[in-house]
């Protein structure tokens, strides 16, 4: 027993020595005032679609709107911006993911104009206009105004669905695509070598049939004087109730060519000189008066928005309805081009 005594004194006295180290090393700085902290200051980022994007990168891209009625360039940030364009361009009242979806094809539109070079029809200094001519854009106190005592809820909506979708553009074989948009199909959408002769792979004829039920734009009817009808397309009509043969129809069941007295147009000619909604129409002879009846509204390339409302409310999510509307595209974030934008300033 007296030869393990000096063992366990040994060991108590180690055991000390370690204990102590470490606290006399600190004591000295124990009551001096924090001078300098390793802080962390990391940059706030945005999910996206499994990637990220940089917030202060969405912030820092400005949009040169030119105002037509002021005649004037407004410029703000590139999401403010967005803000402005899903509440002029879609009913606030839609379904969330319709609005997100609405988002994603403004981002992409406006990502690609601003990359691109051309700026025609536009004064010096402005990148998009405020009209259908690129996309229709409001302001907060224009927004306030239309809305009234609902602009806040409303607004709110709207900033959720630009947020959830912060970053997001449409791309197709790496590159943003042309995303198109329109209020209601005639239950298809329409090919966009159909409407404008230009072939875009992802911009292709589906079924829309959600409109019918969804939109209150589906049928429209106009009443247009013989004489008017006659002048507008340079034509002359007989006296019978015939008039005219639809001699092709488009892939989205639209009037593709119209023969009348011996001259031939196209459904979106006679869309744009008689000023109809829809080039899916029909029409008959009431004495001096032609009744003009059209399905859907606007070009039917792309996007159908009382389509993708109706997607959204049987639960469809944003990317379900971009992807339906736009074959063969990806969600991707537009962290590539906001970098080239940027190093352009």
């Amino acid at each position: 027993m007296k030869a393990i005594k000096p063992m366990i004194v040994l060991f108590i006295a180690v055991a000390f020595v370690i204990i102590m180290i470490p606290a006399v090393l600190v004591l000295p700085f124990s009551n001096d005032k924090t001078s300098g902290q390793l802080t962390e200051q990391l940059e706030k980022k945005v999910k996206n679609e499994g990637k990220e994007v940089a917030a202060n990168e969405l912030s820092s891209v400005e949009v040169a709107v030119y105002r037509t009625s002021a005649k004037k360039i407004e410029k703000l940030p590139i999401e403010s911006y967005l803000t402005g364009v899903v509440a002029a361009e879609m009913p606030a009242d839609f379904e969330e993911e319709a609005l997100k979806a609405q988002a994603l094809t403004a981002r992409t539109y406006i990502v690609n104009q601003l990359i691109s070079e051309s700026r025609l029809g536009l004064p010096d200094g402005a990148d998009v206009s405020d009209t259908v001519m690129h996309q229709v854009y409001k302001n907060n106190d224009e927004l306030k105004k239309q809305w009234g005592s609902d602009y806040k809820s409303k607004m709110q909506k709207i900033n959720k669905a630009i947020k959830e979708t912060a970053g997001q553009i449409l791309t197709y074989e790496g590159k943003p695509i042309t995303a198109t948009f329109f209020s209601t199909s005639n239950g298809y959408t329409e090919n966009s070598e159909d409407y404008w002769q230009a072939d875009y792979p992802y911009l292709k004829s589906v079924s829309s049939p959600w409109d019918k039920e969804e939109s209150p734009k589906f049928y429209n009817k106009v009443v247009v004087n013989a004489a008017d009808f006659e002048k507008k397309l340079g034509v002359s009509l007989s006296s019978g109730t015939s008039i005219g043969t639809v001699i092709e129809r488009t892939s989205g069941n639209r009037v593709g060519v119209v023969e009348i007295a011996g001259k031939k147009m196209t459904g979106k000619q006679i869309r744009e000189k008689l000023g109809l909604t829809s080039s899916d129409f029909d029409w008959e002879r009431q004495g001096n008066q032609i009744v003009i009846t059209t399905k859907g509204s606007g070009h039917g390339v792309g996007m159908s928005q009382y389509g993708a409302n109706g997607m959204a409310r049987e639960g469809k999510t944003y990317e379900d309805i971009v992807k339906y509307y736009y074959k063969g595209v990806k969600v991707q974030s537009s962290n590539k081009w906001l970098n080239t934008m940027t190093a352009k300033k």
